[in-house]
């Protein structure tokens, strides 16, 4: 394998990753194996990223349990990165870049790795003052808050956004986003607490649970959100259509127990709007677009990459335990740091 060097043109062939054999019984025996292995030829519209950080999802144990029935085997898990291209187009070449992927560790090998092969146009410069550890942390979920939120048509100001399961990673993107774009943000969390994250205006906290949905009422003059942004999906299914204005959007990503009741009545008196979010549809370049629309907001700093703790980076040879703590529902945004 061709070490790391500051000659971005040096040719890179072969990459040490993680290797999934084979589909795993369950979350605690996911086999990470560390393997060289021959990189897919880079084709005149690819790039090589030697990869300086990947964040582990839960999405990355999901697919390698068999949850996701179209992940391939033998593969390299990871679907967010950053890191420097070192083989491609001249405008690209020594640029640190980051990006994300639902096909990326999935359908192909992806970024839980020293090296990986992406399409050029999937990759976005780094905003300064970024590090790449922060940067990769961006990824999925702020994927998955601007495409929900962006389908159910972008809140504005004066908009009242609840989003269901502040806290998560998700959550905490979509409230972001939301109050970065000038909305109103109410949160519910599970227990009496603050909301964790970032925002551009202060974001109003509701714990779920009895009363909740007339606590909402309260806060909104009886109208209700005009967005609900449920991260959570069955549990808090209840509480989001009672707490939704006329002409509200529902906004749906996650799911436990896949039937709830549903009030064809209230729906369409309601004049309401179901958005389902799947972003392992979402290809590396239709990923990379989303985050392009977000830079901006990184730049300036009206978004924030999450925190990254020390406690919450690994090296490639305790990849079994990161990804143990992402199963364990570490509030942390977990990361791989493949160069040590």
């Amino acid at each position: 394998m061709t070490s790391y060097s500051d000659d971005v043109k040096t040719e890179v062939e072969t990459a040490r990753g993680l290797r999934l054999k084979e589909k795993a019984p369950s979350y605690d025996k996911i086999a990470l194996d560390l393997e060289d292995w021959q990189l897919r030829p880079a084709s005149d519209s690819d790039v090589v990223v030697e990869i300086h950080a990947a964040a582990v999802n839960p999405s990355d144990a999901k697919a390698a349990t068999g949850l996701m029935p179209y992940a391939v085997f033998p593969r390299t898990p990871g679907r967010d990165y950053a890191g420097k291209v070192v083989a491609g187009p001249d405008r690209l070449l020594g640029k640190m870049v980051f990006g994300s992927s639902g096909d990326l560790g999935i359908r192909q090998d992806g970024s839980h790795a020293t090296h990986m092969v992406v399409e050029a146009d999937a990759v976005v410069e780094l905003p300064a003052g970024l590090s790449a550890a922060e940067a990769a942390g961006i990824g999925v979920p702020f994927v998955t808050a601007w495409e929900g939120l962006k389908r159910a048509g972008l809140p504005k100001a004066g908009d009242t956004v609840l989003i269901l399961g502040l806290n998560g990673k998700v959550g905490q993107a979509a409230a972001q986003i939301a109050t970065w774009l000038g909305a109103r943000v109410i949160g519910t969390v599970r227990r009496d607490e603050g909301y964790e994250g970032h925002s551009s205006t202060p974001v109003e906290v509701v714990v779920a649970g009895e009363g909740a949905a007339e606590r909402i009422r309260e806060l909104t003059g009886g109208k209700g959100a005009d967005i609900v942004f449920n991260t959570v999906g069955d549990p808090l299914y209840e509480l989001g259509q009672k707490s939704m204005a006329v002409g509200g959007r529902a906004i749906f990503i996650a799911v436990i127990d896949r039937f709830v009741t549903f009030d064809m009545l209230a729906f369409y008196k309601g004049r309401h709007t179901y958005v389902g979010i799947d972003t392992i549809s979402l290809g590396s370049v239709a990923s990379g677009a989303i985050l392009r629309e977000l830079v901006e907001g990184f730049a300036s700093g009206a978004l924030k990459p999450y925190p990254i703790h020390d406690r919450a980076t690994y090296p490639l040879d305790r990849a079994y335990d990161a990804y143990q703590a992402v199963m364990g529902s570490s509030r942390d945004r977990v990361v791989l740091l493949p160069r040590g």
